[in-house]
């Protein structure tokens, strides 16, 4: 197959979250197993300098270029091809200087931009032009997120546009349902479809034009980043209030997890780390940097003191109001030290801060992210606290089962997937990882962690079976790669046999 994919952001071009990891990892994957994969995302500010600083990169300019004709207005664009070294996948930049030659992705420091529908809805059409243009030989158009929603409404509603439409299914991945490209109504022209599409069955949603709804509505196949989220967000509140019309497609609607990059998450391997280990020599191995960890950040050399890690945004999706409150409780009274890396909301930033200055000894903070800094976390870290209110995947609990960090999590989307609890049957089966909870209550996470603390104290050999039950697992992108591929073929039989339109 020729798989196309367009999306927001990719690694190593640009990146704000997990979506970035799929969109630049998964056709890799895909690849290794015989099949073509081009993706399609915009030539950002930040991805031209990152082509400046890479060496051996494969450049041809303006492969293409093309006029998109937004709401009556001619707009220009060039589409970049760039091959990075060693390897197999084409992307292709679309360069729009007025829409994406900025500081950030998708705002800056003063919040959104005001323009992004019209930025997305330009580059979707220009994905869909570029395409027919590059003569690509599409079988698939996989679509990421709201950024790329209109394109299979484009694909299913305008089949004598392009030669492509009538060959390819569409695949709309939904990698966080509370992002939906949410703009009022009279944006829908930018779109360049017909009005009569502004209805509440396909692109309308309260009287605002929603482009996660869009791609949800006409695309022949959708995925989601694990079971447990697909499941939840057919119901309130993880629906966010398109579960009506995933309820009525979920008939196409797949959970699958992603992956994570096993050459750059591991242990045995890892350039951040000074002290190397694997699954038989993690013992050793996670002391020696733990006291590196602890050295580094000026906490005291304990060995003996349990070291909890956490790496993450600073939002309430991440559960930091149970997290706080636990430090609260405990700051004074529990022999544990604390190891925190994220940047996000300062009043979660200013709270942390204050528990940093109230105990040094047992806190470490750092308000910015470091990518070395959260691989030594992994490293050094006895327990990693992921209390999330919602977690549609999730990456950071796949670092820590590879690096044997054990992870204490709330039971939700891909946190539920991911991690088997400690509990009596799980241990004596030997499919235990971590420690689970289920309540949105900091009391329910102070159970957990003590569960945790307990055996990672009282009982060391059990705490080696949980650690190396999480370091055998398979969270690698083959599997994930493997899963889509069916999905693929199934998308493809249903757009043969979809008469909706």
């Amino acid at each position: 197959m020729h798989i196309v994919m367009a999306s927001s952001e990719a690694i190593p071009f640009a990146k704000t979250g997990g979506l970035a990891d799929v969109a630049g990892t998964l056709p890799i994957e895909l690849a290794k197993r015989g099949h073509d994969c081009s993706v399609f995302l915009p030539a950002y500010r930040v991805s031209k300098h990152f082509l400046q600083e890479q060496p051996g990169s494969q450049f041809d300019e303006s492969v293409a270029s093309l006029v998109v004709d937004l709401a009556g207005y001619p707009i220009h664009a060039w589409i970049h091809r760039v091959r990075l070294p060693n390897s197999p996948v084409d992307f292709y930049l679309v360069d729009q200087p007025m829409f994406y030659d900025r500081q950030g992705l998708y705002g800056d420091s003063r919040g959104e931009f005001g323009d992004n529908c019209a930025r997305y809805c330009f580059f979707s059409r220009a994905v869909v032009e570029a395409i027919e243009r590059l003569q690509l030989p599409i079988d698939i158009i996989h679509c990421h997120d709201w950024q790329t929603g209109l394109i299979p409404a484009y694909h299913r509603t305008q089949t004598n546009h392009h030669s492509w439409y009538k060959r390819c299914a569409s695949v709309m991945t939904i990698h966080n349902m509370a992002y939906q490209g949410r703009f009022w109504g009279p944006d829908m022209v930018l779109t360049g479809l017909d009005h009569s599409y502004f209805h509440w069955e396909w692109m309308e949603y309260y009287g605002d034009l929603n482009l996660l709804k869009t791609g949800i509505a006409f695309a022949d196949a959708l995925t989601t980043v694990s079971p447990t989220y697909a499941r939840e967000i057919q119901s309130p509140p993880q629906g966010c209030g398109l579960e009506g019309v995933l309820s009525a497609r979920a008939d196409r609607l797949f959970g699958i997890v992603n992956g994570i990059d096993e050459a750059t998450w591991n242990p045995a391997s890892d350039p951040y780390l000074e002290h190397h280990y694997n699954i038989d020599t993690w013992k050793d191995g996670k002391a020696a940097c733990k006291r590196s960890l602890q050295e580094s950040l000026g906490l005291p050399i304990r060995p003996e003191v349990p070291l909890i890690g956490i790496v993450g945004r600073l939002a309430e999706q991440k559960g930091w109001d149970l997290i706080l409150q636990l430090m609260q409780w405990w700051i004074d009274h529990r022999d544990l030290q604390w190891v925190i890396l994220g940047s996000g909301e300062q009043r979660y930033a200013d709270a942390l801060f204050q528990l940093a200055m109230q105990r040094p000894d047992r806190v470490s903070l750092l308000t910015t992210f470091s990518d070395p800094l959260a691989h030594r976390i992994e490293a050094g870290a006895d327990l990693f606290l992921m209390p999330s209110l919602y977690e549609p995947c999730g990456l950071n609990q796949l670092y820590s089962l590879r690096y044997g960090a054990v992870p204490v999590v709330r039971s939700t989307g891909g946190l539920a997937d991911t991690v088997q609890d400690a509990s009596e049957e799980n241990i004596l089966r030997g499919v235990a990882t971590g420690f689970v909870f289920e309540d949105y209550k900091p009391e329910a996470l102070a159970q957990a962690t003590i569960r945790a603390l307990d055996v990672y104290s009282q009982a060391p050999e059990v705490w080696s079976k949980i650690v190396t039950s999480g370091m055998s697992q398979d969270w690698s992108w083959a599997k994930s790669a493997d899963a889509m591929l069916d999905v693929y073929e199934h998308a493809r039989h249903l757009a043969k046999n979809d008469q909706r339109l």
